[in-house]
């Protein structure tokens, strides 16, 4: 970042807890009432009083207000949000004007599953799924379970990309390229669970698809990275014969921590093998 830019940030980052700080009176965040009211000079709280609450000297937090050049950590950034009650949008604006990654998100899926099955169905007849962070399964569409395989007829611990892609024969049988396509996905998911050390879900599903894969156990002992690039896939299926599809990955706006995967015909033949497919149920 240019230093220009680098002082924009400093001094957005100043305003902003400027007027979060006098948007709020002592008693919203748990502090006692002032003896006699109307009595303080400038709106809001004061910055000793976000300082303490935040738990760092009022010198330093006067100089992040002043725009100076210091650099927060994480764990202060958070303070300061729980201090000024920031709500989740204000949260993640706060971390980046600080120069930091956003909060880790997580949707609750079963407040959302009937919204994301709407959006998968929208978009027949293209083939559609949603993954979360581990890439299970949240949401996938007819021409999905047409066209690649069903994941209802996975047990729901099992109900994964990964799985699909290592342990299904006939999603194997049908890509052309089975292991160009696995790696790529694995490389991807190793980039996604990097993002979130320590997660248990993620380490129970290594350890049992390298239990259950020769080519998993392998290929994860590389340690491979890779984040998504423009791909098409191609199929011999048993019904339409072969397919080429284009990957397009998405990221929702309202759910950041959600993917959605449309994998589209790259041709006038191949979306007419699919639209016959998924028409014939």
């Amino acid at each position: 970042m240019s230093s220009g830019a680098e002082r924009s940030r400093r001094a957005e980052l100043a305003a902003f807890l400027r007027s979060r700080r006098a948007r709020l009176s002592p008693v919203e965040v748990g502090l006692p009432a002032d003896d006699v009211p109307g009595r303080r000079r400038t709106p809001g709280l004061r910055r000793e009083e976000v300082a303490r609450l935040s738990g760092v000297s009022v010198t330093w937090y006067t100089w992040l207000e002043q725009g100076r050049d210091i650099t927060p950590s994480a764990q202060v950034v958070d303070a300061l949000s729980r201090a000024l009650a920031l709500d989740q949008d204000q949260h993640r604006h706060l971390r980046g004007l600080a120069g930091l990654t956003a909060p880790e998100h997580r949707t609750p899926v079963a407040d959302v599953a009937t919204r994301l099955r709407r959006l998968v169905d929208a978009a027949m007849p293209n083939v559609a799924s949603i993954y979360d962070r581990h890439f299970d399964y949240l949401a996938w569409n007819e021409a999905y379970t047409r066209v690649r395989h069903d994941p209802a007829g996975l047990a729901p611990e099992r109900r994964n990309l990964l799985w699909m892609m290592f342990t299904d024969a006939e999603n194997r049988r049908r890509m052309v390229g089975w292991e160009q396509a696995a790696r790529a996905v694995l490389g991807q998911f190793r980039a996604a669970i990097g993002r979130c050390p320590e997660d248990p879900r993620a380490e129970r599903l290594v350890a049992d698809l390298a239990e259950a894969s020769n080519a998993f156990r392998q290929w994860w002992a590389e340690y491979p990275v890779r984040d998504f690039r423009p791909a098409t896939i191609r199929l011999d299926h048993p019904e339409a014969g072969r397919l080429s599809l284009d990957l397009f990955q998405l990221r929702l706006v309202e759910y950041p921590d959600l993917l959605m995967v449309l994998q589209v015909p790259a041709g006038a033949e191949d979306a007419r093998r699919v639209r016959a497919l998924v028409s014939t149920r």
